[in-house]
């Protein structure tokens, strides 16, 4: 049996939107300043795809359908935030106004190397 049109449509659809779009796009290409941090964007993709089509003249004796259809697709591609590697950090700068749980989570290393230089000073202590 022969594929429906409108599976042909869905599928140069979907071929479309998957040449446009790849890991690149979501994680953007690293670059490095002249200071020796380097920087990494981070973009959230939205996607949106329809496609329809209908059938005419069913009474014909013919085996195949007139059929009329389209497709379309829309992409946005949107940054959120930059990796920042660099002296000796790795931060996360979000592009939107910080939340609290966000400046939670980039304290967290800070945190953790306060901690840790506590329990060598009490070590070397005893």
């Amino acid at each position: 049996m022969s594929d429906h049109p409108i599976q042909g449509l869905m599928k140069t659809t979907m071929e479309s939107i998957r040449e446009m779009v790849d890991v690149n796009t979501i994680v953007g290409n690293a670059v490095e300043t002249p200071d020796g941090c380097v920087i990494i964007p981070v973009s959230k993709v939205s996607f949106g795809f329809a496609a329809g089509g209908g059938e005419y003249n069913t009474n014909s004796n013919t085996d195949e359908l007139p059929f009329g259809g389209g497709s379309g697709a829309g992409v946005t591609l949107q940054p959120v935030a930059f990796v920042v590697v660099g002296q000796g950090q790795i931060r996360l700068l979000s592009i939107h106004q910080n939340t609290s749980i966000e400046r939670i989570i980039d304290l967290i290393p800070c945190f953790i190397d306060k901690i840790y230089n506590i329990t060598q000073k009490k070590q070397k202590d005893t």
